[in-house]
C-alpha cells in the first residue's frame, strides 16, 4: 500500500446518505481501566434500519428529517451546496438543538470543481480567558460539569459568520431567502422527535436555566414527548433578523447584549464580552490532503479534510498509513464483520495515532507543528517507523508514547484524557458540481444549559455552546512544560471534528499526484469518536467495496487510548474473546454515531445516513 500526503488547495470533484436516534458524544477515559466507562451525554435512544438512497445530480444527507427537506428545498429552487448547507443548519439549530445550532461553530470542507477549501467556524476563547479556567482553588481540574454549567464554558460562536463567509464565495440564492424554511418551523411549531423526546427526558441541568426549563418542559418539569407541537417564537424573529442584516444580528445589538449577559450573570460565569463577538473571524483555510492506495483495491484517492485545530484529519491518515504497514491493509471481513485480528492491529495503530494527538495538536496560530509541518505526522517514513511498535500476534504495548517526526521536535506535554462530545454533521452535492461536508456543533448535548432569550415576551431562543471545554482543563503537565491544546485568549480548542471529501488520485507523466473527480462526501458526530466512526465508513468504502449505507451500517468500534469499545451486541462472543486473548480490555457499549455519507457512481449518487439517528438522505 502506497501512502504519500499532501497539504495544499485541491482542484477538481464529489459523492452521497439514513435515520437514527442517538447523538454520539464520548469521553475521556481511565488510560487502562478494563471496566472504564464510555460517558456519552447523548444517550442512545435506538435504530431504525435503512437501506439508503439513489439520486441523479444531487443530494442532501442530515440527521433530522425536516432539516433534510429544507436543503432540498433549496436545491430544487436552483441553490448550491453552501445554500443548502445554511438552510439545514438553521433548521437543526431548531429541531435538533442539543446537538448545534447558531450559538456554537463549524468547520466546513468545500468543493466547486476546481479547489477544495477549508471553512473554520470554530469557536474562540474570550480575551480574558485564562489558562487556569478549568482548574478550582486548589489547582485541581473541575468535575466535568461543573465546568460545563453556566457560562465558564461559552466559546465565541462561529458558524454564522463561517456560513456567510462561504455564501460570499459559493451561495447563489440571496442569503435571506435560506433562512425561510427555519423560520416557518419556528413560527408554525414542529413535532418534537423521538430522539429529541429521549435526551429530554434523560436531562436535569437544562432545568436550571429558567428561559430554557420553561420552553423544553411543561409546567410540572415533565419534557414534552414525541409528537408535541413545539414553537420557538424568540428564535424565528432572531433568524429573521440574522436573514435581513447578516451574522452582525447576533453578533452585534441587542441578540449580542442578551448573550453576553447570559454568560456573565450565571453563578458560573464566564469571561465572553462584546468585544469578543464583534472581533471574531473565520478562517478560510488550506485542506490537510493525503494520498491513500488500499492495497486490497487498484484505485488511489486523495482524502481531505480540516487541519489543525482540527486533529480529525491527521488522527484518520496515520491510523490509514500505521495499518497499512500491517496485514491489516489488505485482510477482508470476515462475514461482514471486522474480525479480531484485523481489530487488534487497528487498535494498536489508533493508540499510537491518539499519543501524537495528545502531544502535538492545537490551534496553529498558537502552536508549532512537529518539525514545522503538519505533514511530519503524516510522513510515510515516520507511519513506518511508528508500525514497527504494532505486534502482529502478541500484546500491543499499553503505555503508547508520542512519536518524535522529523529532526526537529516542539516541547509540550501530552493532554490527559478528557471527555469529549457532540455534534451533527451534513453531506451536500449540488447540481453545478459543488460539494461539501460540515461538522458543526454545541459540543456537550444541550451545550452549556444556557438559552439566549432578549426578554421581549417571546418563549424560547438558542442555546450556546461549552467549546471551551475541548481545550485541556491542566494547562500544564507533571514536568511543567504547556499542554498545547491549553486555554489562552483568542485561541480556537481541538477537535476531532472529521468532515472529508475524497476524489480519485491522478498521477501526472513527471511522477506528480493531483485530485481528479470528487468521489464521497462523509462525516458524522461523536467527540473523540468521530476520528473511528468516519474512519470506519473510509475503510468500508474505499477497502471493502461497501456501499455507503453498508459502510454506516457496520458496527462501531475504537480506542482512545485505554480500553477497546465495541458497539453493543454487534460482536460475536468468539471475537470479543480472542480480543482479550490478545490482551485487549474489551467494553461493550452503545457507541451512537451519525454517520452522512454521498458517493458518486456512474450517472448518480448513492446516500447513506445512520441507523443510530433519525437523518435520512433526498435528492432528484
Amino acid at each position: 500500500m502506497r501512502f504519500a500526503f499532501v497539504h495544499a488547495a485541491v482542484t477538481h470533484g464529489l459523492a452521497s446518505a439514513r435515520r437514527l436516534v442517538l447523538p454520539g458524544v464520548l469521553a475521556g477515559l481511565a488510560l487502562h481501566s478494563p471496566g472504564a466507562e464510555l460517558a456519552q451525554p447523548e444517550l442512545s435512544s435506538g435504530s431504525t434500519a435503512k437501506s439508503g438512497w439513489a439520486t441523479h445530480s444531487y443530494a442532501v444527507a442530515a440527521a433530522n428529517p425536516l432539516a433534510t427537506r429544507a436543503g432540498q428545498d433549496i436545491l430544487q429552487a436552483g441553490g448550491s451546496a453552501v445554500d443548502a448547507a445554511i438552510a439545514v443548519q438553521m433548521v437543526l439549530a431548531l429541531v435538533e438543538p442539543q446537538s448545534s445550532g447558531i450559538g456554537g461553530g463549524a468547520f466546513l470542507i468545500h468543493h466547486d470543481g476546481r479547489t477544495t477549501q477549508a471553512y473554520d467556524g470554530r469557536e474562540t476563547a474570550p480575551a480574558l480567558a485564562r489558562p487556569d479556567l478549568f482548574l478550582d482553588a486548589a489547582g485541581k481540574p473541575l468535575p466535568f460539569m461543573a465546568a460545563v454549567v453556566g457560562g465558564r464554558s461559552v466559546g465565541v460562536p462561529g458558524v454564522l459568520r463561517m456560513l456567510f463567509l462561504a455564501h460570499q464565495e459559493h451561495g447563489k440564492l440571496p442569503w435571506k431567502a435560506l433562512f425561510q424554511p427555519a423560520i416557518h418551523l419556528a413560527r408554525e411549531g414542529f413535532a418534537v422527535s423521538p430522539r429529541m423526546a429521549t435526551l429530554l427526558a434523560a436531562e436535569q441541568a437544562l432545568k436550571t436555566d429558567p428561559v430554557a426549563l420553561a420552553y423544553f418542559f411543561d409546567a410540572r418539569g415533565q419534557a414534552w414527548p414525541a409528537g408535541h407541537l413545539l414553537r420557538n417564537p424568540e428564535l424565528a424573529e432572531v433568524l429573521q433578523a440574522i436573514a435581513a442584516k447578516g451574522p452582525e444580528a447576533l453578533m452585534q445589538g441587542e441578540v449580542a447584549r442578551a448573550l453576553v449577559h447570559k454568560v456573565q450573570a450565571h453563578a458560573n460565569a464566564g469571561s465572553l464580552a462584546l468585544a469578543d463577538l464583534a472581533n471574531y473571524q473565520p478562517v478560510l483555510r488550506a485542506p490537510l490532503c493525503f494520498d491513500y492506495t488500499p492495497v486490497a483495491t487498484v484505485r488511489a484517492y486523495r482524502i481531505c479534510g480540516m487541519p489543525p485545530p482540527g486533529s480529525g484529519t491527521l488522527a484518520i491518515g496515520q491510523i490509514l498509513g500505521l495499518l497499512s504497514a500491517t496485514p491489516g491493509a489488505d485482510r477482508p471481513l470476515a462475514q461482514g464483520l471486522p474480525d479480531a485480528q484485523w481489530l487488534h492491529l487497528y487498535t494498536q495503530a489508533s493508540r499510537l495515532a491518539f499519543a501524537d494527538r495528545a502531544q502535538y495538536l492545537g490551534d496553529p496560530a498558537f502552536v508549532q507543528a512537529p518539525a514545522g509541518q503538519w505533514e511530519s505526522l503524516l510522513a510515510p517514513a515516520y507511519l513506518k517507523e511508528r508500525a514497527r511498535a504494532i505486534s502482529i500476534t502478541g500484546p500491543g504495548a499499553r503505555e503508547v508514547l508520542p512519536g518524535v517526526p522529523g529532526r526537529l521536535s516542539v516541547s509540550y506535554a501530552p493532554m490527559p484524557d478528557q471527555t469529549e462530545h457532540g455534534t451533527s454533521h451534513i453531506s451536500i452535492v449540488d447540481a453545478y458540481g459543488n460539494a461539501l461536508a460540515m461538522t458543526s456543533t454545541i459540543e456537550d448535548g444541550w451545550g452549556a444549559r444556557l438559552m439566549v432569550n432578549r426578554g421581549l415576551g417571546l418563549s424560547g431562543g438558542f442555546l450556546l455552546n461549552n467549546q471551551l471545554t475541548d481545550f485541556s482543563f491542566e494547562p500544564t503537565g507533571a514536568d511543567g512544560k504547556p499542554v498545547a491544546n491549553r486555554v489562552e485568549p483568542g485561541k480556537r480548542p481541538r477537535s476531532s471534528m472529521s468532515p472529508v471529501l475524497v476524489f480519485e488520485r491522478i498521477t501526472a507523466p513527471d511522477g506528480q499526484t493531483a485530485p481528479g473527480r470528487l468521489l464521497l462526501s462523509a462525516g458524522s458526530p461523536g467527540g473523540a469518536f468521530i476520528i473511528h466512526f468516519t474512519g470506519k465508513t473510509l475503510l468500508g468504502l474505499l477497502n471493502w467495496g461497501l456501499t455507503p449505507q453498508q459502510a454506516i451500517d457496520l458496527p462501531n468500534f475504537g480506542t482512545l487510548g485505554g480500553p477497546l469499545f465495541l458497539e453493543q451486541g454487534r460482536f460475536s462472543a468468539a471475537t470479543i474473546a480472542d480480543l482479550r486473548a490478545l490482551g485487549h480490555p474489551v467494553v461493550e457499549t452503545p457507541l451512537p454515531s451519525g454517520l452522512q455519507a454521498l458517493q458518486r457512481q456512474p450517472g448518480h449518487w448513492l446516500g447513506g445516513a445512520d441507523p443510530r439517528r433519525e437523518g435520512l438522505v433526498l435528492g432528484d
